[in-house]
């Protein structure tokens, strides 16, 4: 076997493979044997009859088709095992170069790869706050407008009031009789003084009704941003036309530890504050942790030179499509109704929009991998067991079904053990990929710790000793899948 190959510009290699004329033979008589399995050859048993009767039956045609399948399935692994290859995906036989000498071209997606430049100087400032006084009295406020009493009133809305409205939300300047973005009959929300970014439906709506009453109305419009979480509002200009049905005043309860009891967050107002300070700084960390940790990726990204395959974005691509439709199942909305609202098509949106999230998301996995392996991020066995209890214990807590299962004594399915042990570890890798980066970027990172063993087998341990006992023990061997006829299977990574 003769094997030339030839790298691409797109990380895929040509790779070209000459065989033996004997094996194309060898390989011609086999195909024959196996049309003659299927058909019905006058006079012979199905698999019989001998190929000069095969090939006077069907010609040379169809036994040389089948005889490049067979060989191709052969031929294709045996390469990738001589050149010591491990394909980034499926590849793809592009095409047949002769049969004479038997000369097959194949298209190799390679892994991709990473190069993190000099990551190690990258710097950046961890300036988060933990929040202050104001935004614990603030979450008190809320809490206390939960456990509030209220009155309709027929004076002007003020700050504080609880107001319901009805609430139209159409594309700017469409008809009245447009298809509705958005629609509330009987919308309660909370009068606010100033702009909350979480506020519906757009941050600063219910400061725009002060002075309002009950039966008046009044139009008004936002334009939101691209990523807008909800997708039918995403990008749109939006006019809302508002109608208030009903203005209640609120009567706030006293901030007393009688108060704070009642909460269930302490015994005294002062635990109360302790508690509520603890969730607030909590979420804001989470929240800053976020958008600093994607920063930091992004700066180590401009240094770094990332190579992948089509493939792998393409497969990415579809797992974008894939979210976006769980989404907007959630919000009642089918994929053809938004796109015909965003006056846009599948291939546009795929192309504009799905393809440069995906790149994004993919680059971003691939560097986190890279940083586990050249910082040499190691796992514990007794981390990854504590980590896959924990999951283990909120899938008996929140799935019914198997925490029925569980408690009657049956075998964990293996399958679902293998994914809990492999996300728990996943999780771990990221949380201390994240440590590290973190000390890198702001410059009080020392030498690193060789590794002991790989996350992988430090998980694979750690399910052997953790998790519960599993049914279905035999465990499958991956095998490199060979390549296909252009024509009949698509290339897919």
């Amino acid at each position: 076997m003769n094997i030339v190959t030839t790298p691409r510009e797109d990380h895929q290699m040509e790779m070209v493979v000459e065989v033996e004329a004997e094996r194309m033979e060898a390989a011609k008589r086999r195909a024959a044997r196996k049309i003659s399995e299927k058909a019905k050859i006058p006079g012979f048993r199905p698999g019989k009859a001998p190929y000069d009767i095969v090939l006077r039956f069907y010609g040379e045609g169809p036994i040389v088709e089948e005889a490049v399948e067979l060989l191709v399935d052969e031929v294709y692994p045996a390469a990738l095992k001589e050149l010591n290859i491990e394909p980034g995906g499926m590849g793809q036989l592009e095409n047949v170069e002769s049969l004479e000498p038997p000369k097959f071209k194949f298209v190799v997606p390679l892994q991709p790869s990473v190069d993190l430049g000099d990551y190690s100087l990258v710097r950046y400032p961890y300036e988060w706050q933990a929040p202050g006084d104001s935004e614990v009295d603030e979450e008190i406020q809320n809490l206390r407008r939960m456990y509030a009493s209220t009155e309709t009133v027929e004076r002007e809305i003020v700050e504080g009031d609880y107001v319901s409205l009805d609430l139209v939300g159409r594309k700017a300047k469409a008809a009245d009789d447009a298809e509705a973005l958005v629609e509330r009959k009987g919308f309660a929300i909370v009068v606010r003084g100033e702009e909350k970014e979480s506020e519906f439906p757009f941050p600063g709506f219910s400061k725009k009704l002060l002075g309002l009453k009950t039966g008046e109305g009044k139009n008004l419009s936002h334009k939101y941003a691209k990523d807008f979480d909800d997708e039918k509002l995403a990008g749109q200009n939006v006019a809302f036309e508002v109608t208030i049905k009903t203005v209640r005043g609120v009567n706030m309860p006293e901030l007393d530890d009688e108060f704070a009891k009642k909460t269930g967050l302490g015994e005294t107002v002062e635990q109360l504050r302790v508690r509520m300070h603890e969730n607030i700084q909590r979420e804001s960390q989470d929240k800053y942790d976020d958008d600093y940790f994607a920063a930091v990726i992004d700066k180590i990204k401009e240094g770094a030179t990332i190579k992948y395959p089509p493939q792998v974005i393409t497969h990415e691509s579809e797992h974008v499509m894939e979210d976006l439709k769980r989404r907007l199942s959630q919000q009642g909305m089918d994929i053809a109704t938004y796109f015909k609202v965003r006056e846009t098509t599948e291939e546009k949106f795929l192309e504009e929009e799905a393809k440069p999230v995906a790149q994004k998301r993919l680059e971003r996995g691939l560097i986190m991998d890279e940083l586990a392996r050249v910082e040499k991020v190691e796992l514990k066995e007794e981390e990854v067991g504590q980590e896959f209890q924990q999951a283990w214990t909120n899938l008996v807590m929140y799935d019914q079904e198997f925490a029925k299962r569980t408690n009657n004594g049956k075998k964990a399915p293996k399958d679902l053990v293998d994914a809990v042990v492999m996300d728990a570890a996943n999780r771990l890798t990221t949380r201390k990929v994240l440590d590290r980066l973190k000390l890198i970027a702001t410059g009080q990172a020392g030498e690193a710790a060789p590794a002991e063993e790989k996350p992988a087998k430090k998980a694979k341990k750690a399910k052997a000793e953790s998790a519960p006992e599993a049914e279905g023990q035999t465990e499958a061997s991956a095998a490199e899948k060979p390549a296909k006829k252009k024509s009949s299977k698509k290339a897919a990574e």
